[in-house]
C-alpha cells in the first residue's frame, strides 16, 4: 500500500509495514518512558507542523502519553505519535475520522501522509482527519529484540521452509528470535499488544475531546477497529472494516498466516492472465503463451534458485528461490506490481545479468521494527507448543497443496516458543452493538481471503453489511480504482447511509 499493498504484514496482513519500517519517521526523536501522570488528567497534545513534500501541507503530529500498563495508569507512561489535519470546511464537518493502519507495524502517520489528500477530496471536509502509530512504531517509545541482522530479513522473519520444505533452520532461528526478545525487549516490548492499542486509540479519543470517533480500518487495522468496536460500541461512530480477516479468537495471527495460502491461490490468475497477455511482448515482460503455464514457470524458478542462489546486485544478498517467492507475495497486493515481478522473473532468465532484488529484500529490517512486528503476534495470543515434528508434517502437506506459498503459512514462528504468556485474554467479535459497520472486501485478495473476511462478517451478524468488490489486490477504498467501492465508503461517511444488504461491486 506507496500503495498500501506494499505496507503488508509480518504474517498475513500486510512487506508493507516491512518495506514502510525502512522509512518510517515521524513527530521527533524516538522517546523514552515519560513522568507519571495521574489517572484523573486528560492527556494533552502540543501539535506542531510535520507535512511531508508527497503529503497534505495541513498534517501536524504531536506525542500521546499512554500508560505502558493500564492496569496501573497513574505509573510509567510511554508515548505513541499521533497524527491530524484538520477540516478544511469548519461549517461541514460533523466528526473525526481515525485512519487504522495495517501490519503489526504500519505506521498511520505516514498513512495519513499518502492517503490524506484522497480522503479530504472524498470527505468534503466533514471530518478532522486523525491517525496515530501503535505502540514501538515510528517516534514514540520503541523497544529492541537485539536481533542479528541475518534474523531480521523478510524471508526469515517470515517462515519460509528451506529447500526440500526442510525447517530445521526455522526452529533454530524461532528459538533464538523468542530468547532474544525475552532477554532484551522488557515490559515495553510486553505491552504491544492489539488490546493495549485499542485502549490507546481511547486515549487518543479523550485527547481529541471527542465523544465518539468514526475510523477506517485497513487489514491488520480492521481487527483493531473490531475490538474497539467491540469494548467500546458507544463510542463509536461511522466505522469502515477495508480487508478484514478471521477474528476468531483460539487462532488469531495463527489462522491470519495460514490463510495466506487460499489468499495466494485465490489471487495468483490475475497476475497469470496479465503475464501471459501479448501486450507484454512489447514491454518485454511476456512470461508465457497461456496464463496456465506461468505458475509452473515461476516454480521451477524458485526450485532452480533454491539449489543454485542467484548473486543480485545488492553485494552479499543473493536471491534465493525464497526470495523469489517473497516477491511473488508483494506483487500480489496491487496489479501495480506485477511488472516489477514479472521483471525479476526476466532477470533470474537471464544469466548475463544479476537481478536486482526489491527494496524490501534487500536490506534488513530496523530491529524496533522486527520487535513490534513480532511483538504483537505472539504476545496477543498464546501458540501451540506443538512438535518440530508436527510442524514438519504441516508444512510438507501445505507444500503440497499450496505449492506457490511452499509450507510458509503453516510452519514454526517464535511465538511457538515465546516466553511471556498472553497479558489479556483476545476479544471475542460478536454482534452485540450499533448496527454502523461496512466492510468492504476484494474478492481474490492474497492476504486476507474473502473467504476469511466472511467469517468477520458473520461474528458481526446484523451490525456489518459487506461490499464485495469483483477484483483482486489487499486494500480497496482509495486503493484499486473500482469508483463502485469507493462510493459505497464515501457515501456511508459522508450521509451515513449504507446498502440494505450485502452487496457485489463490479470489478
Amino acid at each position: 500500500m506507496t500503495t498500501y499493498a506494499q505496507k503488508t504484514l509480518l504474517l498475513a496482513l500486510t512487506a508493507a509495514s516491512v518495506a514502510a519500517g525502512l522509512t518510517v519517521t515521524g513527530a521527533g526523536a524516538p522517546a523514552a518512558a515519560a513522568t507519571a501522570r495521574p489517572k484523573s488528567v486528560t492527556p494533552q497534545l502540543d501539535w506542531h507542523p510535520c507535512a511531508r513534500p508527497d503529503g497534505p501541507a495541513a498534517q501536524e503530529c504531536a506525542e500521546l502519553p499512554v500508560p505502558l500498563d493500564y492496569g496501573d495508569p497513574a505509573g510509567r507512561q510511554i508515548t505513541v505519535a499521533v497524527s491530524r489535519i484538520r477540516s478544511e470546511r469548519p461549517e461541514a464537518r460533523r466528526g473525526t475520522l481515525v485512519v487504522i493502519p495495517g501490519g503489526p507495524g504500519g505506521s498511520g502517520v505516514q498513512r495519513l501522509a499518502q492517503k490524506g489528500a484522497a480522503l479530504q477530496k472524498e470527505t468534503a471536509g466533514a471530518y478532522d482527519l486523525v491517525a496515530f502509530d501503535p505502540r514501538g512504531v515510528g517516534a514514540g517509545t520503541t523497544a529492541s529484540c537485539d536481533l542479528a541482522p541475518e534474523d531480521r530479513y523478510l524471508t526469515n522473519l517470515r517462515s519460509w521452509p528451506g529447500p526440500d520444505g526442510e525447517i530445521t533452520g526455522n526452529v533454530a532461528r524461532s528459538r533464538r528470535i523468542a530468547e532474544a526478545c525475552a532477554r532484551g525487549g522488557g515490559a515495553v516490548l510486553r505491552s504491544f499488544t492489539t488490546a493495549n492499542q485499542v485502549r490507546d486509540l481511547d486515549r487518543f479519543r479523550e485527547a481529541l475531546g471527542e465523544r465518539k470517533l468514526s475510523a477506517w480500518g485497513v487489514s491488520y487495522g480492521t481487527y483493531v477497529a473490531a475490538q474497539y468496536a467491540q469494548k467500546f460500541p458507544e463510542r463509536t461512530d461511522r466505522w469502515v472494516l477495508d480487508s478484514s480477516g478471521d477474528p476468531d479468537p483460539k487462532r488469531v495471527a495463527r489462522g491470519w498466516l495460514a490463510n495466506m495460502s487460499q489468499g495466494a491461490d485465490d489471487r495468483f490468475p490475475d497476475f497469470a492472465a496479465w503475464a501471459a497477455q501479448p501486450d507484454r511482448e512489447q514491454e518485454g515482460l511476456r512470461l508465457a503463451a497461456r496464463p496456465e503455464e506461468v505458475e509452473p514457470l515461476v516454480l521451477e524458478l524458485a526450485a532452480e534458485l533454491d539449489r543454485a542462489p542467484r548473486e543480485s546486485t545488492t553485494p552479499g544478498v543473493p536471491l534465493t528461490g525464497n526470495g523469489l517467492r517473497q516477491a511473488l507475495q508483494n506483487s500480489l497486493y496491487s496489479d501495480s506490481a506485477f511488472a516489477s515481478f514479472a521483471r525479476l522473473v526476466k532477470a533470474v532468465q537471464d544469466p548475463a545479468h544479476p537481478p536486482v532484488l526489491p527494496p524490501e529484500l534487500a536490506q534488513p529490517l530496523r530491529d524496533e521494527d522486527a520487535a513490534v512486528m513480532v511483538g504483537v503476534i505472539c504476545n496477543d495470543v498464546e501458540w501451540p507448543r506443538a512438535s518440530v515434528a508436527s510442524y514438519q508434517r504441516a508444512v510438507d502437506a501445505d507444500r503440497a497443496r499450496r505449492p506457490l506459498t511452499a509450507g510458509m503459512p503453516v510452519n514454526v514462528l517464535p511465538c511457538s516458543y515465546w516466553q511471556n504468556a498472553p497479558a489479556h485474554k483476545p476479544v471475542r467479535i460478536t454482534d452485540d452493538g450499533p448496527s454502523n459497520i461496512l466492510m468492504i472486501q476484494n474478492r481474490r485478495d492474497p492476504a486476507t481471503p474473502h473467504s476469511a473476511a466472511l467469517e468477520m462478517r458473520e461474528a458481526l451478524g446484523d451490525r456489518a453489511v459487506l461490499v464485495t468488490v469483483e477484483r483482486g489486490g489487499h486494500g480497496v477504498y482509495l486503493g484499486n480504482g473500482n469508483a463502485c467501492g469507493d462510493r459505497a465508503v464515501t457515501g456511508f461517511l459522508t450521509t451515513g447511509r449504507r446498502p440494505t444488504g450485502d452487496v457485489d461491486c463490479a470489478g
